[in-house]
């Protein structure tokens, strides 16, 4: 269970307007702060609350938001910071992307602290259940940068997320067992239609795809394939393959 810090208990200062209301999102996208985060913050919890404070007053009074642009804020101490809150629409992802994920901010930065502690990682992992649960948050851990120009949430936070964003410590399950490739490449034009292509489809959809599990692969199929492929450093081919086909199963989502 996520050890929530609520506004009160941090100081926030109160929202200069009513916040836009979200019923769920796709998931989470994290971020890191962007710039100098001291590395003292690990020892002293009592830096993260001034940090978090910091970080409210750069967005309301230099960025002109109406408050904080966070849903929630992770420190080193597993301690989750209440920022925005749930089913509020965040201000940090990016103008128009902001009501697909909610924004978990970690206390890293570019230089000082960059690389997440483990406390910092759970803390995320536990806002990101804490959302889920109480928030309507989908299933998609993303990085500020999947699908906005930026480098957040920084090259080690960003890491973590593309290895699928494992607690400290886990154990990697082995792999579920998963259809095997049925022997033939999907591919569009023309339409193939088949349990092969529904397979595939179903699967995508699991991920977090935008996609009709319909059993044909046409132009829809192709054009998620050809994203899927790029996501995952496979040729771009919009034919699922046997190595694009395995990938749907064994690669993480991110």
């Amino acid at each position: 269970m996520a050890d929530i810090v609520k506004r009160r208990e941090w100081g926030a200062r109160a929202p200069r307007g009513s916040y836009s209301r979200i019923s769920s999102t796709k998931g989470v996208k994290v971020h890191y702060t962007g710039g100098r985060v001291d590395p003292g913050i690990i020892d002293d919890h009592a830096k993260c609350v001034a940090l978090v404070r910091s970080i409210q007053n750069q967005h309301m009074d230099g960025n002109g938001w109406l408050d904080i642009g966070y849903s929630v804020v992770a420190c080193p101490h597993r301690k989750v910071f209440e920022g925005r809150g749930l089913h509020h629409l965040p201000a940090a992802n990016g103008p128009g992307l902001n009501s697909g994920h909610y924004a978990v901010l970690g206390l890293v930065g570019s230089t000082g602290l960059t690389k997440p502690t483990d406390g910092i990682l759970h803390a995320i992992l536990d806002a990101v259940e804490y959302l889920r649960a109480e928030g309507g948050a989908g299933r998609e851990i993303k990085g500020h940068r999947d699908g906005y120009a930026t480098d957040c949430p920084g090259e080690p936070l960003y890491a973590w997320v593309k290895r699928g964003a494992p607690r400290p410590g886990a154990t990697p399950a082995p792999p579920e067992p998963h259809p095997v490739f049925p022997g033939r490449v999907l591919k569009y034009p023309p339409v193939m239609e088949g349990a092969d292509v529904r397979t595939w489809q179903r699967q995508m959809r699991e991920r977090g795809w935008d996609l009709d599990a319909d059993g044909l692969y046409g132009e829809e199929s192709q054009r998620v394939c050809r994203k899927f492929q790029d996501e995952k450093g496979l040729p771009a081919t919009g034919a699922v393959d046997r190595a694009t086909w395995n990938a749907a199963w064994e690669e993480p989502v991110t």
